[in-house]
């Protein structure tokens, strides 16, 4: 039996409280996942992890990355924004369908956790409805969810950068030297200055992490693991009123009226689920409600990566890495180091790749010749299994090809996202699964470049864990571990954000006293499951090295004619408009 024991300090006034309550050795919490186009949630046993139902609703809109849908209007280039009614369409669905799914009882669900992609920003009214959803805003795109890969704030991003740099701001070492254009101060310094009115009636810029627990619980609160990973909120203090001035006079004060709010710690309770909220999930009201997080954070400890040393990338549409450290580092390019932003009483550090499946799944898109999809069809397979199994069959260099994979930008090591996709050594005979094996390799040197960033500086890597869709490509899992050289651990489930979270509703429901107990308890992960072919790591050796020379080239000022290009591409649309 687990004993429950409440805080009421951070329970909501307005909802029914379960106090003192006995979890038993049924007890079940559920966790959802908001990923970029779907929303998944898993019911969970407490006691030991046990998947026992999962459920998948995808978002109706998806990305709105072309048209905004209240005016069939086209959007400028870079801009990614999402619609609130989808987040609470997976609410409605996939919660009930996961908990009909593995058998039980709704009464036997004791905590509900969430986590969300990150930085994704929601502007709302004081009682946080979404500013889109107000009619006179609806045709407005900033007054729309700006999702994480929205890369339009990028020339606000710079002039954070230079102006830190210019007055030495003492927080910029901590993310890397460069604050990110998907972060919260760019993507708000944006709205400022392209749509003021939007700006004027914002109440809080919120992250949609908090934003969803907000639906649940009747109450705003503000997660201290994006506060100060996107937030740039360090030692207790975000950027000063005099610098916010500097950028532009009327983002003074930004922190104070937009941003600011008390901080929740992870894991803790955020409040009681609403009778609203019980309505859409089918869970009893006055059940926990976890503090909201970030996808890759939650991770780390479902695939009980909770020691320094022990890196997780979580590989899907982009990949974060994630780890905790027991000191602290200023590593050039990272997203960010928070303490116990991951595991309590360690520093967590992240970085990322802003684009890796969605790179694959753009070169099938794009690319691959239709002969290529009707072999796949034949054959019942997907494209991406064929393109793997005809690269597996090369040696390593066969294809004469180095790649870099920037087609969505590079968030770590660079943190540029006017950079771009290359491909060298195309010629007559190149063939579909070459280019394919190239960007596997392409990304792979990408993480490559990361995890020596981070052991120059002196936090080291000593595991490399992977989560997310595409461990389910052997050959893409077997060029990691020759690229890093390092044996690649699997995470136990499918499913690790949903896992993740629903770990955490387990700690703020009383079932675990931290995220480290419920880890031991709820988390899994395959050790070793890759290991390092000596051959292939040394001819990668030799690729990396090429990799390297472009990435510096490209990437370090020598040559910036990916800035030129993505110029004159915009000026091109502009022209069209």
């Amino acid at each position: 039996m687990y004993r429950a024991h409440l805080d009421s300090r951070n329970v909501s006034d307005n909802t029914q409280v379960v106090t003192d309550m006995t979890i038993d050795r049924d007890a079940c919490v559920v966790g959802v996942d908001f990923g970029t186009l779907s929303g998944r949630a898993v019911v969970v046993r407490v006691r030991d992890g046990a998947e026992l139902g999962t459920a998948v609703h995808d978002y109706r809109h998806g990305v709105v990355d072309q048209v905004l849908p209240a005016t069939d209007r086209p959007l400028p280039p870079e801009w990614a924004l999402q619609v609130p009614s989808d987040y609470l369409d997976v609410l409605r669905t996939a919660v009930p369908q996961a908990v009909e799914a593995a058998g039980i009882s709704a009464d036997q669900v004791v905590g509900i956790g969430t986590d969300f992609t990150a930085c994704t920003m929601v502007p709302v009214t004081a009682d946080g409805t979404p500013l889109c959803d107000l009619p006179e805003f609806a045709e407005n795109p900033h007054a729309y969810i700006k999702l994480w890969r929205h890369h339009a704030a990028q020339p606000q991003a710079d002039r954070i950068n230079e102006l830190a740099r210019q007055r030495k701001e003492p927080w910029l070492a901590r993310y890397g030297g460069l604050i990110s254009s998907e972060w919260e101060f760019a993507k708000g310094l944006q709205v400022l200055e392209e749509a003021p009115e939007v700006y004027a009636a914002m109440e809080h810029w919120v992250e949609a992490a908090d934003w969803i627990i907000w639906q649940l619980t009747g109450t705003y609160t503000r997660n201290a693991c994006t506060a100060g990973y996107k937030g740039i909120l360090q030692d207790g203090q975000y950027p000063g009123e005099e610098f916010l001035k500097e950028l532009n006079p009327e983002f003074a004060r930004f922190v104070a009226d937009k941003l600011d709010h008390p901080l929740s710690a992870l894991g803790d309770r955020a409040g009681s689920l609403t009778a609203q909220a019980a309505g859409w999930t089918g869970l009893k009201e006055g059940i926990a409600v976890a503090v909201g997080n970030v996808d890759a954070h939650v991770t780390a400890p479902a695939a009980q990566a909770v020691e320094p040393g022990q890196m997780v990338a979580i590989m899907g549409t982009s990949t974060c890495h994630v780890m905790s450290g027991d000191v602290l580092r200023d590593v050039p390019g990272m997203c960010g180091v928070v303490d116990g932003g991951i595991i309590p009483g360690l520093w967590g550090y992240e970085a990322g790749q802003s684009g890796v499946g969605d790179i694959f799944a753009w070169f099938l898109r794009n690319q691959v010749p239709p002969a290529y999809h009707e072999q796949a069809a034949e054959r019942g397979i997907t494209v991406h299994e064929l393109l793997s199994e005809l690269a597996a069959r090369q040696e390593v260099g066969e294809h004469g090809l180095v790649a870099l994979d920037w087609h969505s930008g590079n968030r770590s090591v660079l943190v540029d996202h006017e950079l771009s996709g290359v491909v060298v050594g195309q010629t007559l005979a190149t063939k579909a699964e070459d280019v394919y094996r190239a960007l596997l390799e392409a990304t792979a040197f990408g993480t490559r470049v990361i995890i020596d960033t981070f052991t120059d500086a002196g936090v080291p890597v000593t595991e490399l864990v992977i989560a997310g869709g595409l461990t389910k490509n052997p050959l893409l899992m077997q060029i990691y571990a020759d690229v890093v050289n390092l044996p690649l651990s699997v995470i136990g489930s499918a499913q690790g954000p949903a896992l993740g979270s629903a770990m955490h509703a387990a700690v703020a429901a009383g079932g675990y006293s931290d995220i480290r107990e419920a880890a031991a308890a709820m988390g899994s992960v395959r050790r070793n499951v890759f290991t390092p072919v000596q051959k292939n790591v040394e001819a990668y050796e030799r690729l990396f090295l090429d990799y390297l020379e472009l990435h510096d080239y490209f990437g370090r000022g020598a040559n910036d004619v990916m800035h030129r290009l993505r110029g004159y591409r915009r000026d091109a649309l502009e022209g069209k408009s």
